[in-house]
């Protein structure tokens, strides 16, 4: 599979689930690294106004958040097989708690050194304050809620050498994303809450070898140019039985239920129990497929 672009930065550890999952499929990507605050110039043409990263696009189809981004992957490269069992589950569980868990550990560590700009931007993506001594605070409560986190992959892991079965899928990946992101901040912290959980400790250094797959660098101009020269693919199908109760071509809106919840526009194309795409039609651009997940987004009538 050719064309797929990655919106992302580096220390996003959101991006670095995608990145092990085109590493998992062995596949070949461009890499287009955007900007870790607003204003994201290159990036929100293509969204409509939604922010967070990663981003996937593949010509004119983008698609907000890794739910949708990971469950495109495997549609596209069914091989090796990736998503099974309870893997939405536990990449839930992932996005969520523990990474509410992660969070402030890390910046309650490292919060005084971060910039202005980075706070202003992260309390404008939240909608709460920035507040380093709240998170000292509540570090020292989510330090053992991490490890006993922590210790369920250890569970999980018994007789196994990944948590998907006999070979590495999406539930190693996304419960390695937040053994990921303390380790690359706080090192010596991670080790410390990972004392004595030895099958984890195995097991990290093989979900890392899993390595990004073919990366090669883009620059973002050529990303929006592709975007312009291509038509959005063939859509899913629609749900008639969607609890939404629109049908296509009705004018929607799109938002993340928890933050970032930046609303984007766009005319309804198929609603079903995945994701939900909506078109969008913009001058520099031309049309647009913007693919969101139905679990953790709100969608609804779009409002004059």
């Amino acid at each position: 599979m050719t064309g797929i672009i990655l919106h992302h930065y580096d220390t996003s550890p959101f991006s670095e689930k995608v990145r092990l999952m085109l590493g998992l499929k062995g596949l070949g990507w461009s890499s287009v690294i955007q900007p870790v605050v607003m204003p994201k110039p290159a990036l929100t043409p293509l969204t409509g106004g939604y922010r967070r990263i990663p981003v996937m696009q593949i010509g004119a189809d983008i698609y907000c958040d890794t739910q949708v981004i990971l469950a495109e992957l495997e549609r596209r490269a069914p091989e090796p097989p990736a998503i099974t069992g309870p893997a939405w589950a536990v990449n839930f569980w992932a996005d969520r708690a523990f990474f509410q868990a992660t969070v402030p550990i890390i910046f309650g560590e490292l919060g005084e050194r971060v910039g202005a700009e980075f706070i202003a931007d992260r309390e404008k993506l939240s909608g709460r304050p920035f507040d380093v001594a709240a998170m000292k605070a509540a570090a020292g409560v989510m330090r053992p809620q991490w490890r006993a986190q922590a210790a369920w992959i250890e569970q999980g892991l018994a007789g196994s050498r990944w948590l998907a079965g006999a070979n590495p899928g999406l539930a190693d990946i996304a419960a390695y994303m937040n053994v990921w992101f303390l380790a690359r901040n706080l090192p010596g912290l991670a080790d410390e809450l990972l004392e004595g959980l030895e099958r984890v400790r195995t097991w990290r250094g093989e979900v890392a070898a899993i390595g990004h797959g073919d990366r090669r660098e883009l620059d973002n101009l050529m990303a929006l140019e592709a975007a312009r020269r291509a038509e959005p693919g063939e859509p899913p199908d629609h749900d008639p039985a969607d609890p939404l109760g629109l049908a296509p071509g009705a004018p929607v809106a799109v938002s993340a239920d928890d933050y970032g919840r930046d609303p984007v526009r766009g005319t309804l194309v198929a609603a079903n129990p995945e994701r939900i795409v909506i078109a969008r039609e913009t001058p520099e651009l031309g049309r647009l497929h913007v693919h969101f997940p139905r679990a953790g987004y709100v969608a609804g009538p779009a409002k004059p």
